[in-house]
Parts: C-alpha cells; structure tokens; sequence
C-alpha cells in the first residue's frame, strides 16, 4: 500500500471513528436523560430535536416516538391530551420494564410541547392534536410515519401495537400502575376491619341499604340500562364518548356511521331509549293493573303504547343508519 493510500485510509478511519463516537454520545445522551424520567419519557424541544434528529445522518442507530403535546389545550376534554399523555408514559415506561439492552436503546420514548417547539411542529406539518409520530432510522422529518387517528381510542394498547408493527420491537405486557398505592391500602384495610362491628349489628337489626326495596329498584334499573346500552363492551374495548371530527376540529361526533365502531354516546342514547321502554312495560304490568278507573287506565296505556313505538322506531332508525341494513316490518300478504 502507497503512502498516499495509507494516509486516505488513516483519514477515512477517524472519519468513520468520530462517526461512531458522535453517534455513541447521542444514544448516551439519550439514555441519560431517560433514567432522569420516572416513566422514561423524554422531553425534547427545537434545539434537542435538532441534536438528536435533523443533524445526524441517517441511518440513525435508534428511533424517536414522539408525542406532540400542548399545555393551553389541555382543558379541552374532546381531545384527551393529558390522558393519553398519561397512556404514552405507560407504553414508555412498559417497554423499559420489559426490555433489556441493546433494545431498550433502539427506541426513545419523547415528547415535545408546542409553546417550545413551535419550529418543530411546523416541521413536521402538525396542525392537529393529538398526534404521535414515529421517526425510524433512515427517516427524515417529513417521511416520518404517524399514528391513525382513529387508533388513539385504545389508549396504551394500540400505541403498542403501533410500535411494533413499524419498530419491529416488543413493548411486551402493559403494566399500569396500582390503583392503590401500599399507605392507602393499609388505612382502608384498618378502616374496614374497625366497620365490620358496626356492619353486622345493622345487619342483625335489618336497617341496611340492603333492606331497602327502593335501593333494589334502582340496581334493577341501572343493571338494566348497563346490558341495553352497551357499556361493557365501551370498558372492555375502551370506546371513547364521543370524536373530534377530522374535517372539523371545533366539531364533535357522537354517532359514528359504520358497524365497526360504536361511540359511548351511542350506548347511552339507544340504553336511554329502551330503558324508557322497559320502565313504561313495568308501570303498565305491575302499577297501572292496580289503577281501578278503566278510562284512566286505556288512556295512561296508549300512550306508553306510543311512546313506546316511538323509541323503538329511532332505535330502528338509528340501526339502519350506522349498519346500512334495512329493518322494516311485512304486512300480511292479503292486506295489499
């Protein structure tokens, strides 16, 4: 090998040396600021976004998922911010759990806020909130891949989901944290062991809620307006009240047009209605039987009676709208 050729050699090395070492700084960087965060969430701005981001040449030995935040929006409760904030640090804080290194050092878990990082938010083109974003290493800021909107009803799941379809990474179990921390546990297990005296001399006495027919009424009617309405299936799958309308952010949706997704207000209403239902079918079978006037009773009846059609036709209406199949009664052939 000539001398000049070695020196080429020697130059390319410390090229490739340097790169290296700056890149080894930046994960250490990194890592550092992520064991400063309880929840291992970093929080960024324009300058560190820079650093870590648009002045380091791609491909990048790690990826960013960043959760664009904004203080003054927080009071709207359309858009969930501080919850879902709240879900990404679970999703942040899982995977650390979960993970060991070299992988915990291939994926970031950040947040920027727009007071900030206004320049960053014009960057990346977001006028929306909310808004997560995956920046792998050989993207830049503008082939970066965002989350879909309509995933952000799952909470913590579908982000990890997101992650791992796109990172090729496990975020592994989500673990959230106790809805009772040790202290209070132990007051409400004192608290409860000092009430069970009191508990069983009501008991023997009979002067319980328990004993309370009205009390047994209101179960009846809440049980049933929990299996009408939906509810178990909106906790279950974490359905959201209502959306934010994508071409209209100052506009809410409560009913949502397709089988696929039901909105909680959906639940509710149609609940309301055949709860409604169920209430004038139990007046008229165990109340209004006892009413001895005949008049007052046919009258008091064909109003239930058309309430009751009513609620049931929007409930049909509203079936056939969302789903897109018709659901109409048949007369009997020799009436047309």
């Amino acid at each position: 090998m000539s001398p000049f050729s070695k020196l080429l050699f020697l130059i390319l090395m410390v090229f490739v040396s340097s790169a290296i070492a700056s890149d080894d700084e930046r994960v250490s960087e990194l890592v550092s600021l992520q064991s400063r965060s309880k929840s291992g969430l970093i929080r960024l701005n324009d300058q560190s976004l820079a650093r870590f981001l648009t002045a380091v040449k791609t491909p990048r030995p790690y990826s960013i998922l960043l959760f664009f935040d904004a203080a003054q929006l927080h009071d709207k409760p359309e858009l969930r911010l501080t919850e879902l904030r709240n879900e990404f640090s679970i999703v942040s804080s899982s995977f650390l759990a979960n993970n060991n290194p070299p992988n915990t050092n291939k994926l970031f878990f950040c947040d920027i806020e727009f007071k900030e990082s206004q320049l960053s938010f014009s960057q990346f083109g977001v006028n929306a909130l909310p808004h997560i974003r995956l920046i792998g290493p050989n993207m830049g800021l503008k082939d970066s891949e965002s989350m879909d909107q309509g995933d952000f009803s799952r909470l913590a799941d579908s982000m990890a989901e997101f992650v791992e379809s796109k990172t090729n990474l496990s975020v592994g179990p989500i673990h959230r944290p106790p809805l009772f921390s040790r202290n209070q546990l132990v007051l409400l297990t004192v608290f409860i062991l000092l009430w069970i005296p009191f508990l069983l001399k009501k008991l023997l006495a009979g002067q319980t809620i328990l004993h309370d027919p009205k009390v047994w009424l209101a179960g009846s009617v809440f049980v049933y307006f929990f299996s009408v309405s939906g509810a178990m299936h909106n906790i279950i799958r974490k359905m959201p009240m209502f959306l934010v309308d994508r071409n209209d952010p100052s506009k809410l949706v409560f009913f949502y047009q397709g089988s696929g997704m039901q909105l909680g207000a959906e639940g509710f209403a149609v609940g309301f209605l055949y709860t409604v239902v169920g209430l004038l079918l139990a007046f008229m079978t165990h109340g209004l039987v006892r009413v001895s006037n005949v008049s007052v009773q046919r009258v008091v009846m064909i109003f239930a009676l058309l309430v009751s059609f009513l609620a049931v036709k929007q409930v049909v209406y509203l079936d056939n709208w969302k789903t897109g199949y018709g659901i109409h009664g048949f007369w009997p052939s020799s009436w047309n």
